[in-house]
């Protein structure tokens, strides 16, 4: 109980400070912009889109820069929160132009892409070590696709997954690469179904990836599409101009389950860029529409992407516009209903920012301006607001006594590592800002807690608990039988089905056994269990006799 009061009263008062901040009532001190490095063409220069910045498990941020450099050809950089910069490498004609930013993987080290160089010149995908190791796990042939803008991003599967501009038919692909670089070209698209992805992908609760394409689908200005990891592609849908065109941005996903972003033209306000919902119906509500005239001071064509906050609302930037044309901060609720211009970027500080946000557990944003600056090649900036400290789950899904690590800072000192439904399992304070544990017997999909006194850290994102299936009984049976399935993490099963056809869900006996009744379209086939943390398939055919 005490525990529970001590995190309410908390989170109370930080809700109090941010309402007061975000209405920018005298006294909150609304935000704090910093410019927290000056970018110069010797130690790299010019960060572009997409740029994503990765936290490491040593609490650090960690980017690329395309440009600048030892050799002129971009590279890998590292930032503290504070602000203390580092080159970790600089790239050369082998492996050229880091436009992607960077992805940690769950073995601590970072995965990228460069949109040149490598053995064919057409770009790698590459793993970095926080040391500044480097090896090219694949370069790119024309035929597989080439000139990959993002970086790979890591599946539940342990794999990488991501997107090239060109190559492959003409219009960019998307491909699977192993950690030993075993490379698999998943899809080559064909303009009717997209063109040119240049945004990363998304893997969504429904373990399939989503992601969105520049150019192509019906109307010629860009799509948003889902893949599933064996390649097979649906169209969610085809940008209009009036909805939007030229998608620059990758799709997040809500806690809602509904997916957000932007696009950089269109709309109804000249041509300046919106913000959309997507729904997995494939339905698309423009929540707010940019207005590229600089009739207000709300900012324009927005390449970024957004990020949602612990408090459901959505943050991004715009590359121009605001009061003084260089772009803006904003942030924006599910519904569009609350929009507001945060912050006016302004070339002294850094200008046209690109990249999309990045929140570190800190609880401060942090971001990239491709110019300005106190030496005209971009800056990295941080706003602070009054958003509390948060942990990250890496991954955020996972099976019963899978290996999970934490990210966050202040970490030293913690007294328990809660899993949703009060599950403590042991774990290892690795550092400050990292601890590694497990998925514990019993959890079930929630928020994880770290428990460091007098604060309890909550995690920004519910953790997935994924089922998984053991055996059933009987192996066959006609329409109407009932069958027993075994497993774990079913608790919470919402949907049972037979050779893809639903059954009837007869009760949910426990964490490890589910009954349902085969039902009267039933066909032979796998056996899929789904639940809040995703869906369990058995090896074996049910047979419907």
């Amino acid at each position: 109980m005490k525990k529970q009061r001590l995190r309410t009263m908390y989170l109370l008062a930080w809700g109090f400070a941010l309402a007061l901040a975000l209405l920018g009532i005298s006294g909150a001190a609304a935000q704090t912009y910093t410019a927290i490095h000056d970018f110069d063409t010797h130690t790299l220069a010019s960060p572009q889109y997409p740029g994503i910045l990765a936290q490491g498990r040593d609490g650090n941020l960690y980017g690329t820069a395309p440009l600048g450099g030892a050799f002129g050809r971009g590279g890998v950089f590292m930032i503290t929160p504070a602000g203390a910069y580092s080159v970790v490498r600089s790239f050369d004609s082998t492996m050229a132009n880091p436009y992607s930013g960077l992805t940690l993987g769950s073995d601590g080290n970072f995965y990228g892409a460069t949109y040149a160089g490598g053995a064919f010149l057409f770009g790698t995908v590459f793993r970095i070590t926080p040391g500044g190791v480097v090896t090219v796990l694949h370069s790119f042939k024309v035929v597989e696709g080439a000139g990959p803008y993002a970086p790979p991003i890591q599946g539940a599967d342990g794999n990488f997954y991501g997107t090239t501009s060109i190559g492959a038919l003409g219009y960019g692909s998307v491909y699977k690469v192993t950690p030993a670089g075993v490379f698999t070209v998943l899809y080559a698209f064909d303009s009717t179904h997209g063109a040119t992805p240049i945004a990363p992908l998304i893997q969504a609760k429904d373990g399939s990836f989503y992601g969105t394409t520049k150019d192509g689908g019906t109307a010629n200005f860009g799509t948003a599409f889902k893949i599933s990891p064996s390649g097979a592609v649906t169209v969610l849908y085809n940008f209009d101009s009036t909805h939007g065109s030229s998608i620059y941005a990758p799709l997040v996903q809500g806690s809602d389950g509904n997916f957000y972003g932007t696009a950089r033209t269109g709309g109804t306000k000249n041509n300046g860029g919106v913000v959309f919902k997507l729904t997995a119906a494939k339905k698309l509500t423009v929540l707010y529409n940019f207005d590229a005239t600089g009739a207000t001071t709300d900012g324009t064509r927005p390449y970024a992407g957004l990020i949602q906050s612990a408090d459901g609302y959505f943050w991004g930037v715009t590359s121009a516009g605001g009061n003084n044309a260089a772009g803006t901060i904003f942030y924006i609720d599910s519904t569009g209903a609350s929009y507001k211009s945060l912050y006016s970027l302004s070339p002294g500080t850094g200008s046209l920012p690109f990249a999309t946000l990045r929140q570190h557990t800190n609880g401060v944003f942090y971001g990239e301006a491709t110019t300005g600056g106190a030496l005209g090649h971009g800056t990295i900036f941080s706003l602070a607001l009054f958003y509390p400290p948060f942990v990250i789950m890496q991954p955020n899904s996972g099976i019963v006594t899978q290996p999970v690590g934490i990210l966050g800072s202040g970490l030293q000192g913690t007294g328990t590592v809660t899993f949703f439904s009060r599950h403590y399992p042991p774990f290892t304070v690795v550092s400050d800002s990292y601890i590694t544990t497990s998925v514990p017997n019993g959890a079930i999909t929630g928020t994880a807690e770290v428990s460091n006194f007098p604060h309890i850290i909550e995690s920004i994102q519910k953790f997935r608990v994924t089922p998984v299936v053991f055996s059933f009984s009987p192996a066959s049976g006609p329409v109407g039988t009932q069958v027993v399935i075994t497993g774990n993490s079913l608790k919470g099963t919402t949907k049972v089905t037979f050779g893809g056809v639903a059954a009837v869900v007869k009760k949910v006996d426990s964490y490890t056994q589910v009954t349902a009744t085969v039902p009267a379209k039933g066909k032979t086939g796998k056996i899929e269990v789904t639940t809040p943390g995703g869906t369990a398939t058995f090896s074996t055919n049910f047979t419907v006799n």
